[in-house]
């Protein structure tokens, strides 16, 4: 067997996303420090999506999606963890590319 590296390519529905790096403790617009263990509802969080499978039509690479953290699966690669869901459980995605927006930005 060689050391060939292998590219990961996503299934179907299933998207790739690595949690932003700042999805950790917070400051309120009061600027009160709120840590990540604090929770008062279940709390989405945003990701940049680093991989799509051929089914999905919404996101590509590179957008900002939200999703719930809780119900998805991690793996990790190059001591990088990332995350596996099906595109039906993202909530938002943040692209310049849009049609629908909100009016809100990042």
């Amino acid at each position: 067997m060689t050391d060939a590296k292998l590219e990961i390519q996503m299934l179907h529905d299933r998207v790739m996303v690595r949690i932003s790096p700042d999805t950790g403790e917070r400051r309120s617009n009061g600027g009160i420090v709120i840590p990540a263990t604090a929770q008062v509802a279940k709390r989405l969080i945003w990701g940049e999506v680093f991989g799509v499978g051929s089914h999905v039509r919404t996101v590509k690479v590179g957008d900002q999606v939200l999703f719930n953290p809780d119900e998805q699966y991690e793996f990790e690669v190059q001591g990088q963890a990332y995350l596996v869901m099906r595109e039906r459980d993202l909530h938002a995605v943040a692209t310049q590319d849009t049609e629908q927006g909100t009016g809100l930005y990042l």
